[in-house]
């Protein structure tokens, strides 16, 4: 039995209302199609239900599943105006993960 790797990625969506939504997939044009409910998938996270439309602003590979689930858990405690940064390409997600 072999063992294939993925790649992982963290995302941030921007939603109609302007808030950012942070996630982690390993496909993220998989997991917006899902998010926005196309083919009548209803695998969207909860909290993006009625916030359309669904813009995605920022995709980042990582090296694994691990740094994936730190990085998000890093991005969600910051601010929204340090994640308005981040978005802007004013704080990059490699000082954040040499912070964690």
């Amino acid at each position: 039995m072999t063992e294939t790797s993925s790649a992982w990625f963290v995302y941030m969506l921007r939603c109609g209302d302007g808030s950012l939504y942070t996630g982690i997939a390993t496909d993220v044009d998989r997991r917006l199609r899902e998010h926005r409910g196309v083919d009548g998938t209803a695998k969207g996270a909860k909290y993006l239900k009625g916030r359309g439309p669904l813009n995605l602003v920022l995709a980042q590979e990582v090296e694994n599943r691990s740094v994936a689930s730190r990085l998000e858990y890093r991005i969600k405690s910051l601010a929204k105006a340090d994640k308005e940064q981040l978005v802007a390409g004013k704080i990059n997600l490699t000082a954040l993960l040499e912070q964690m």
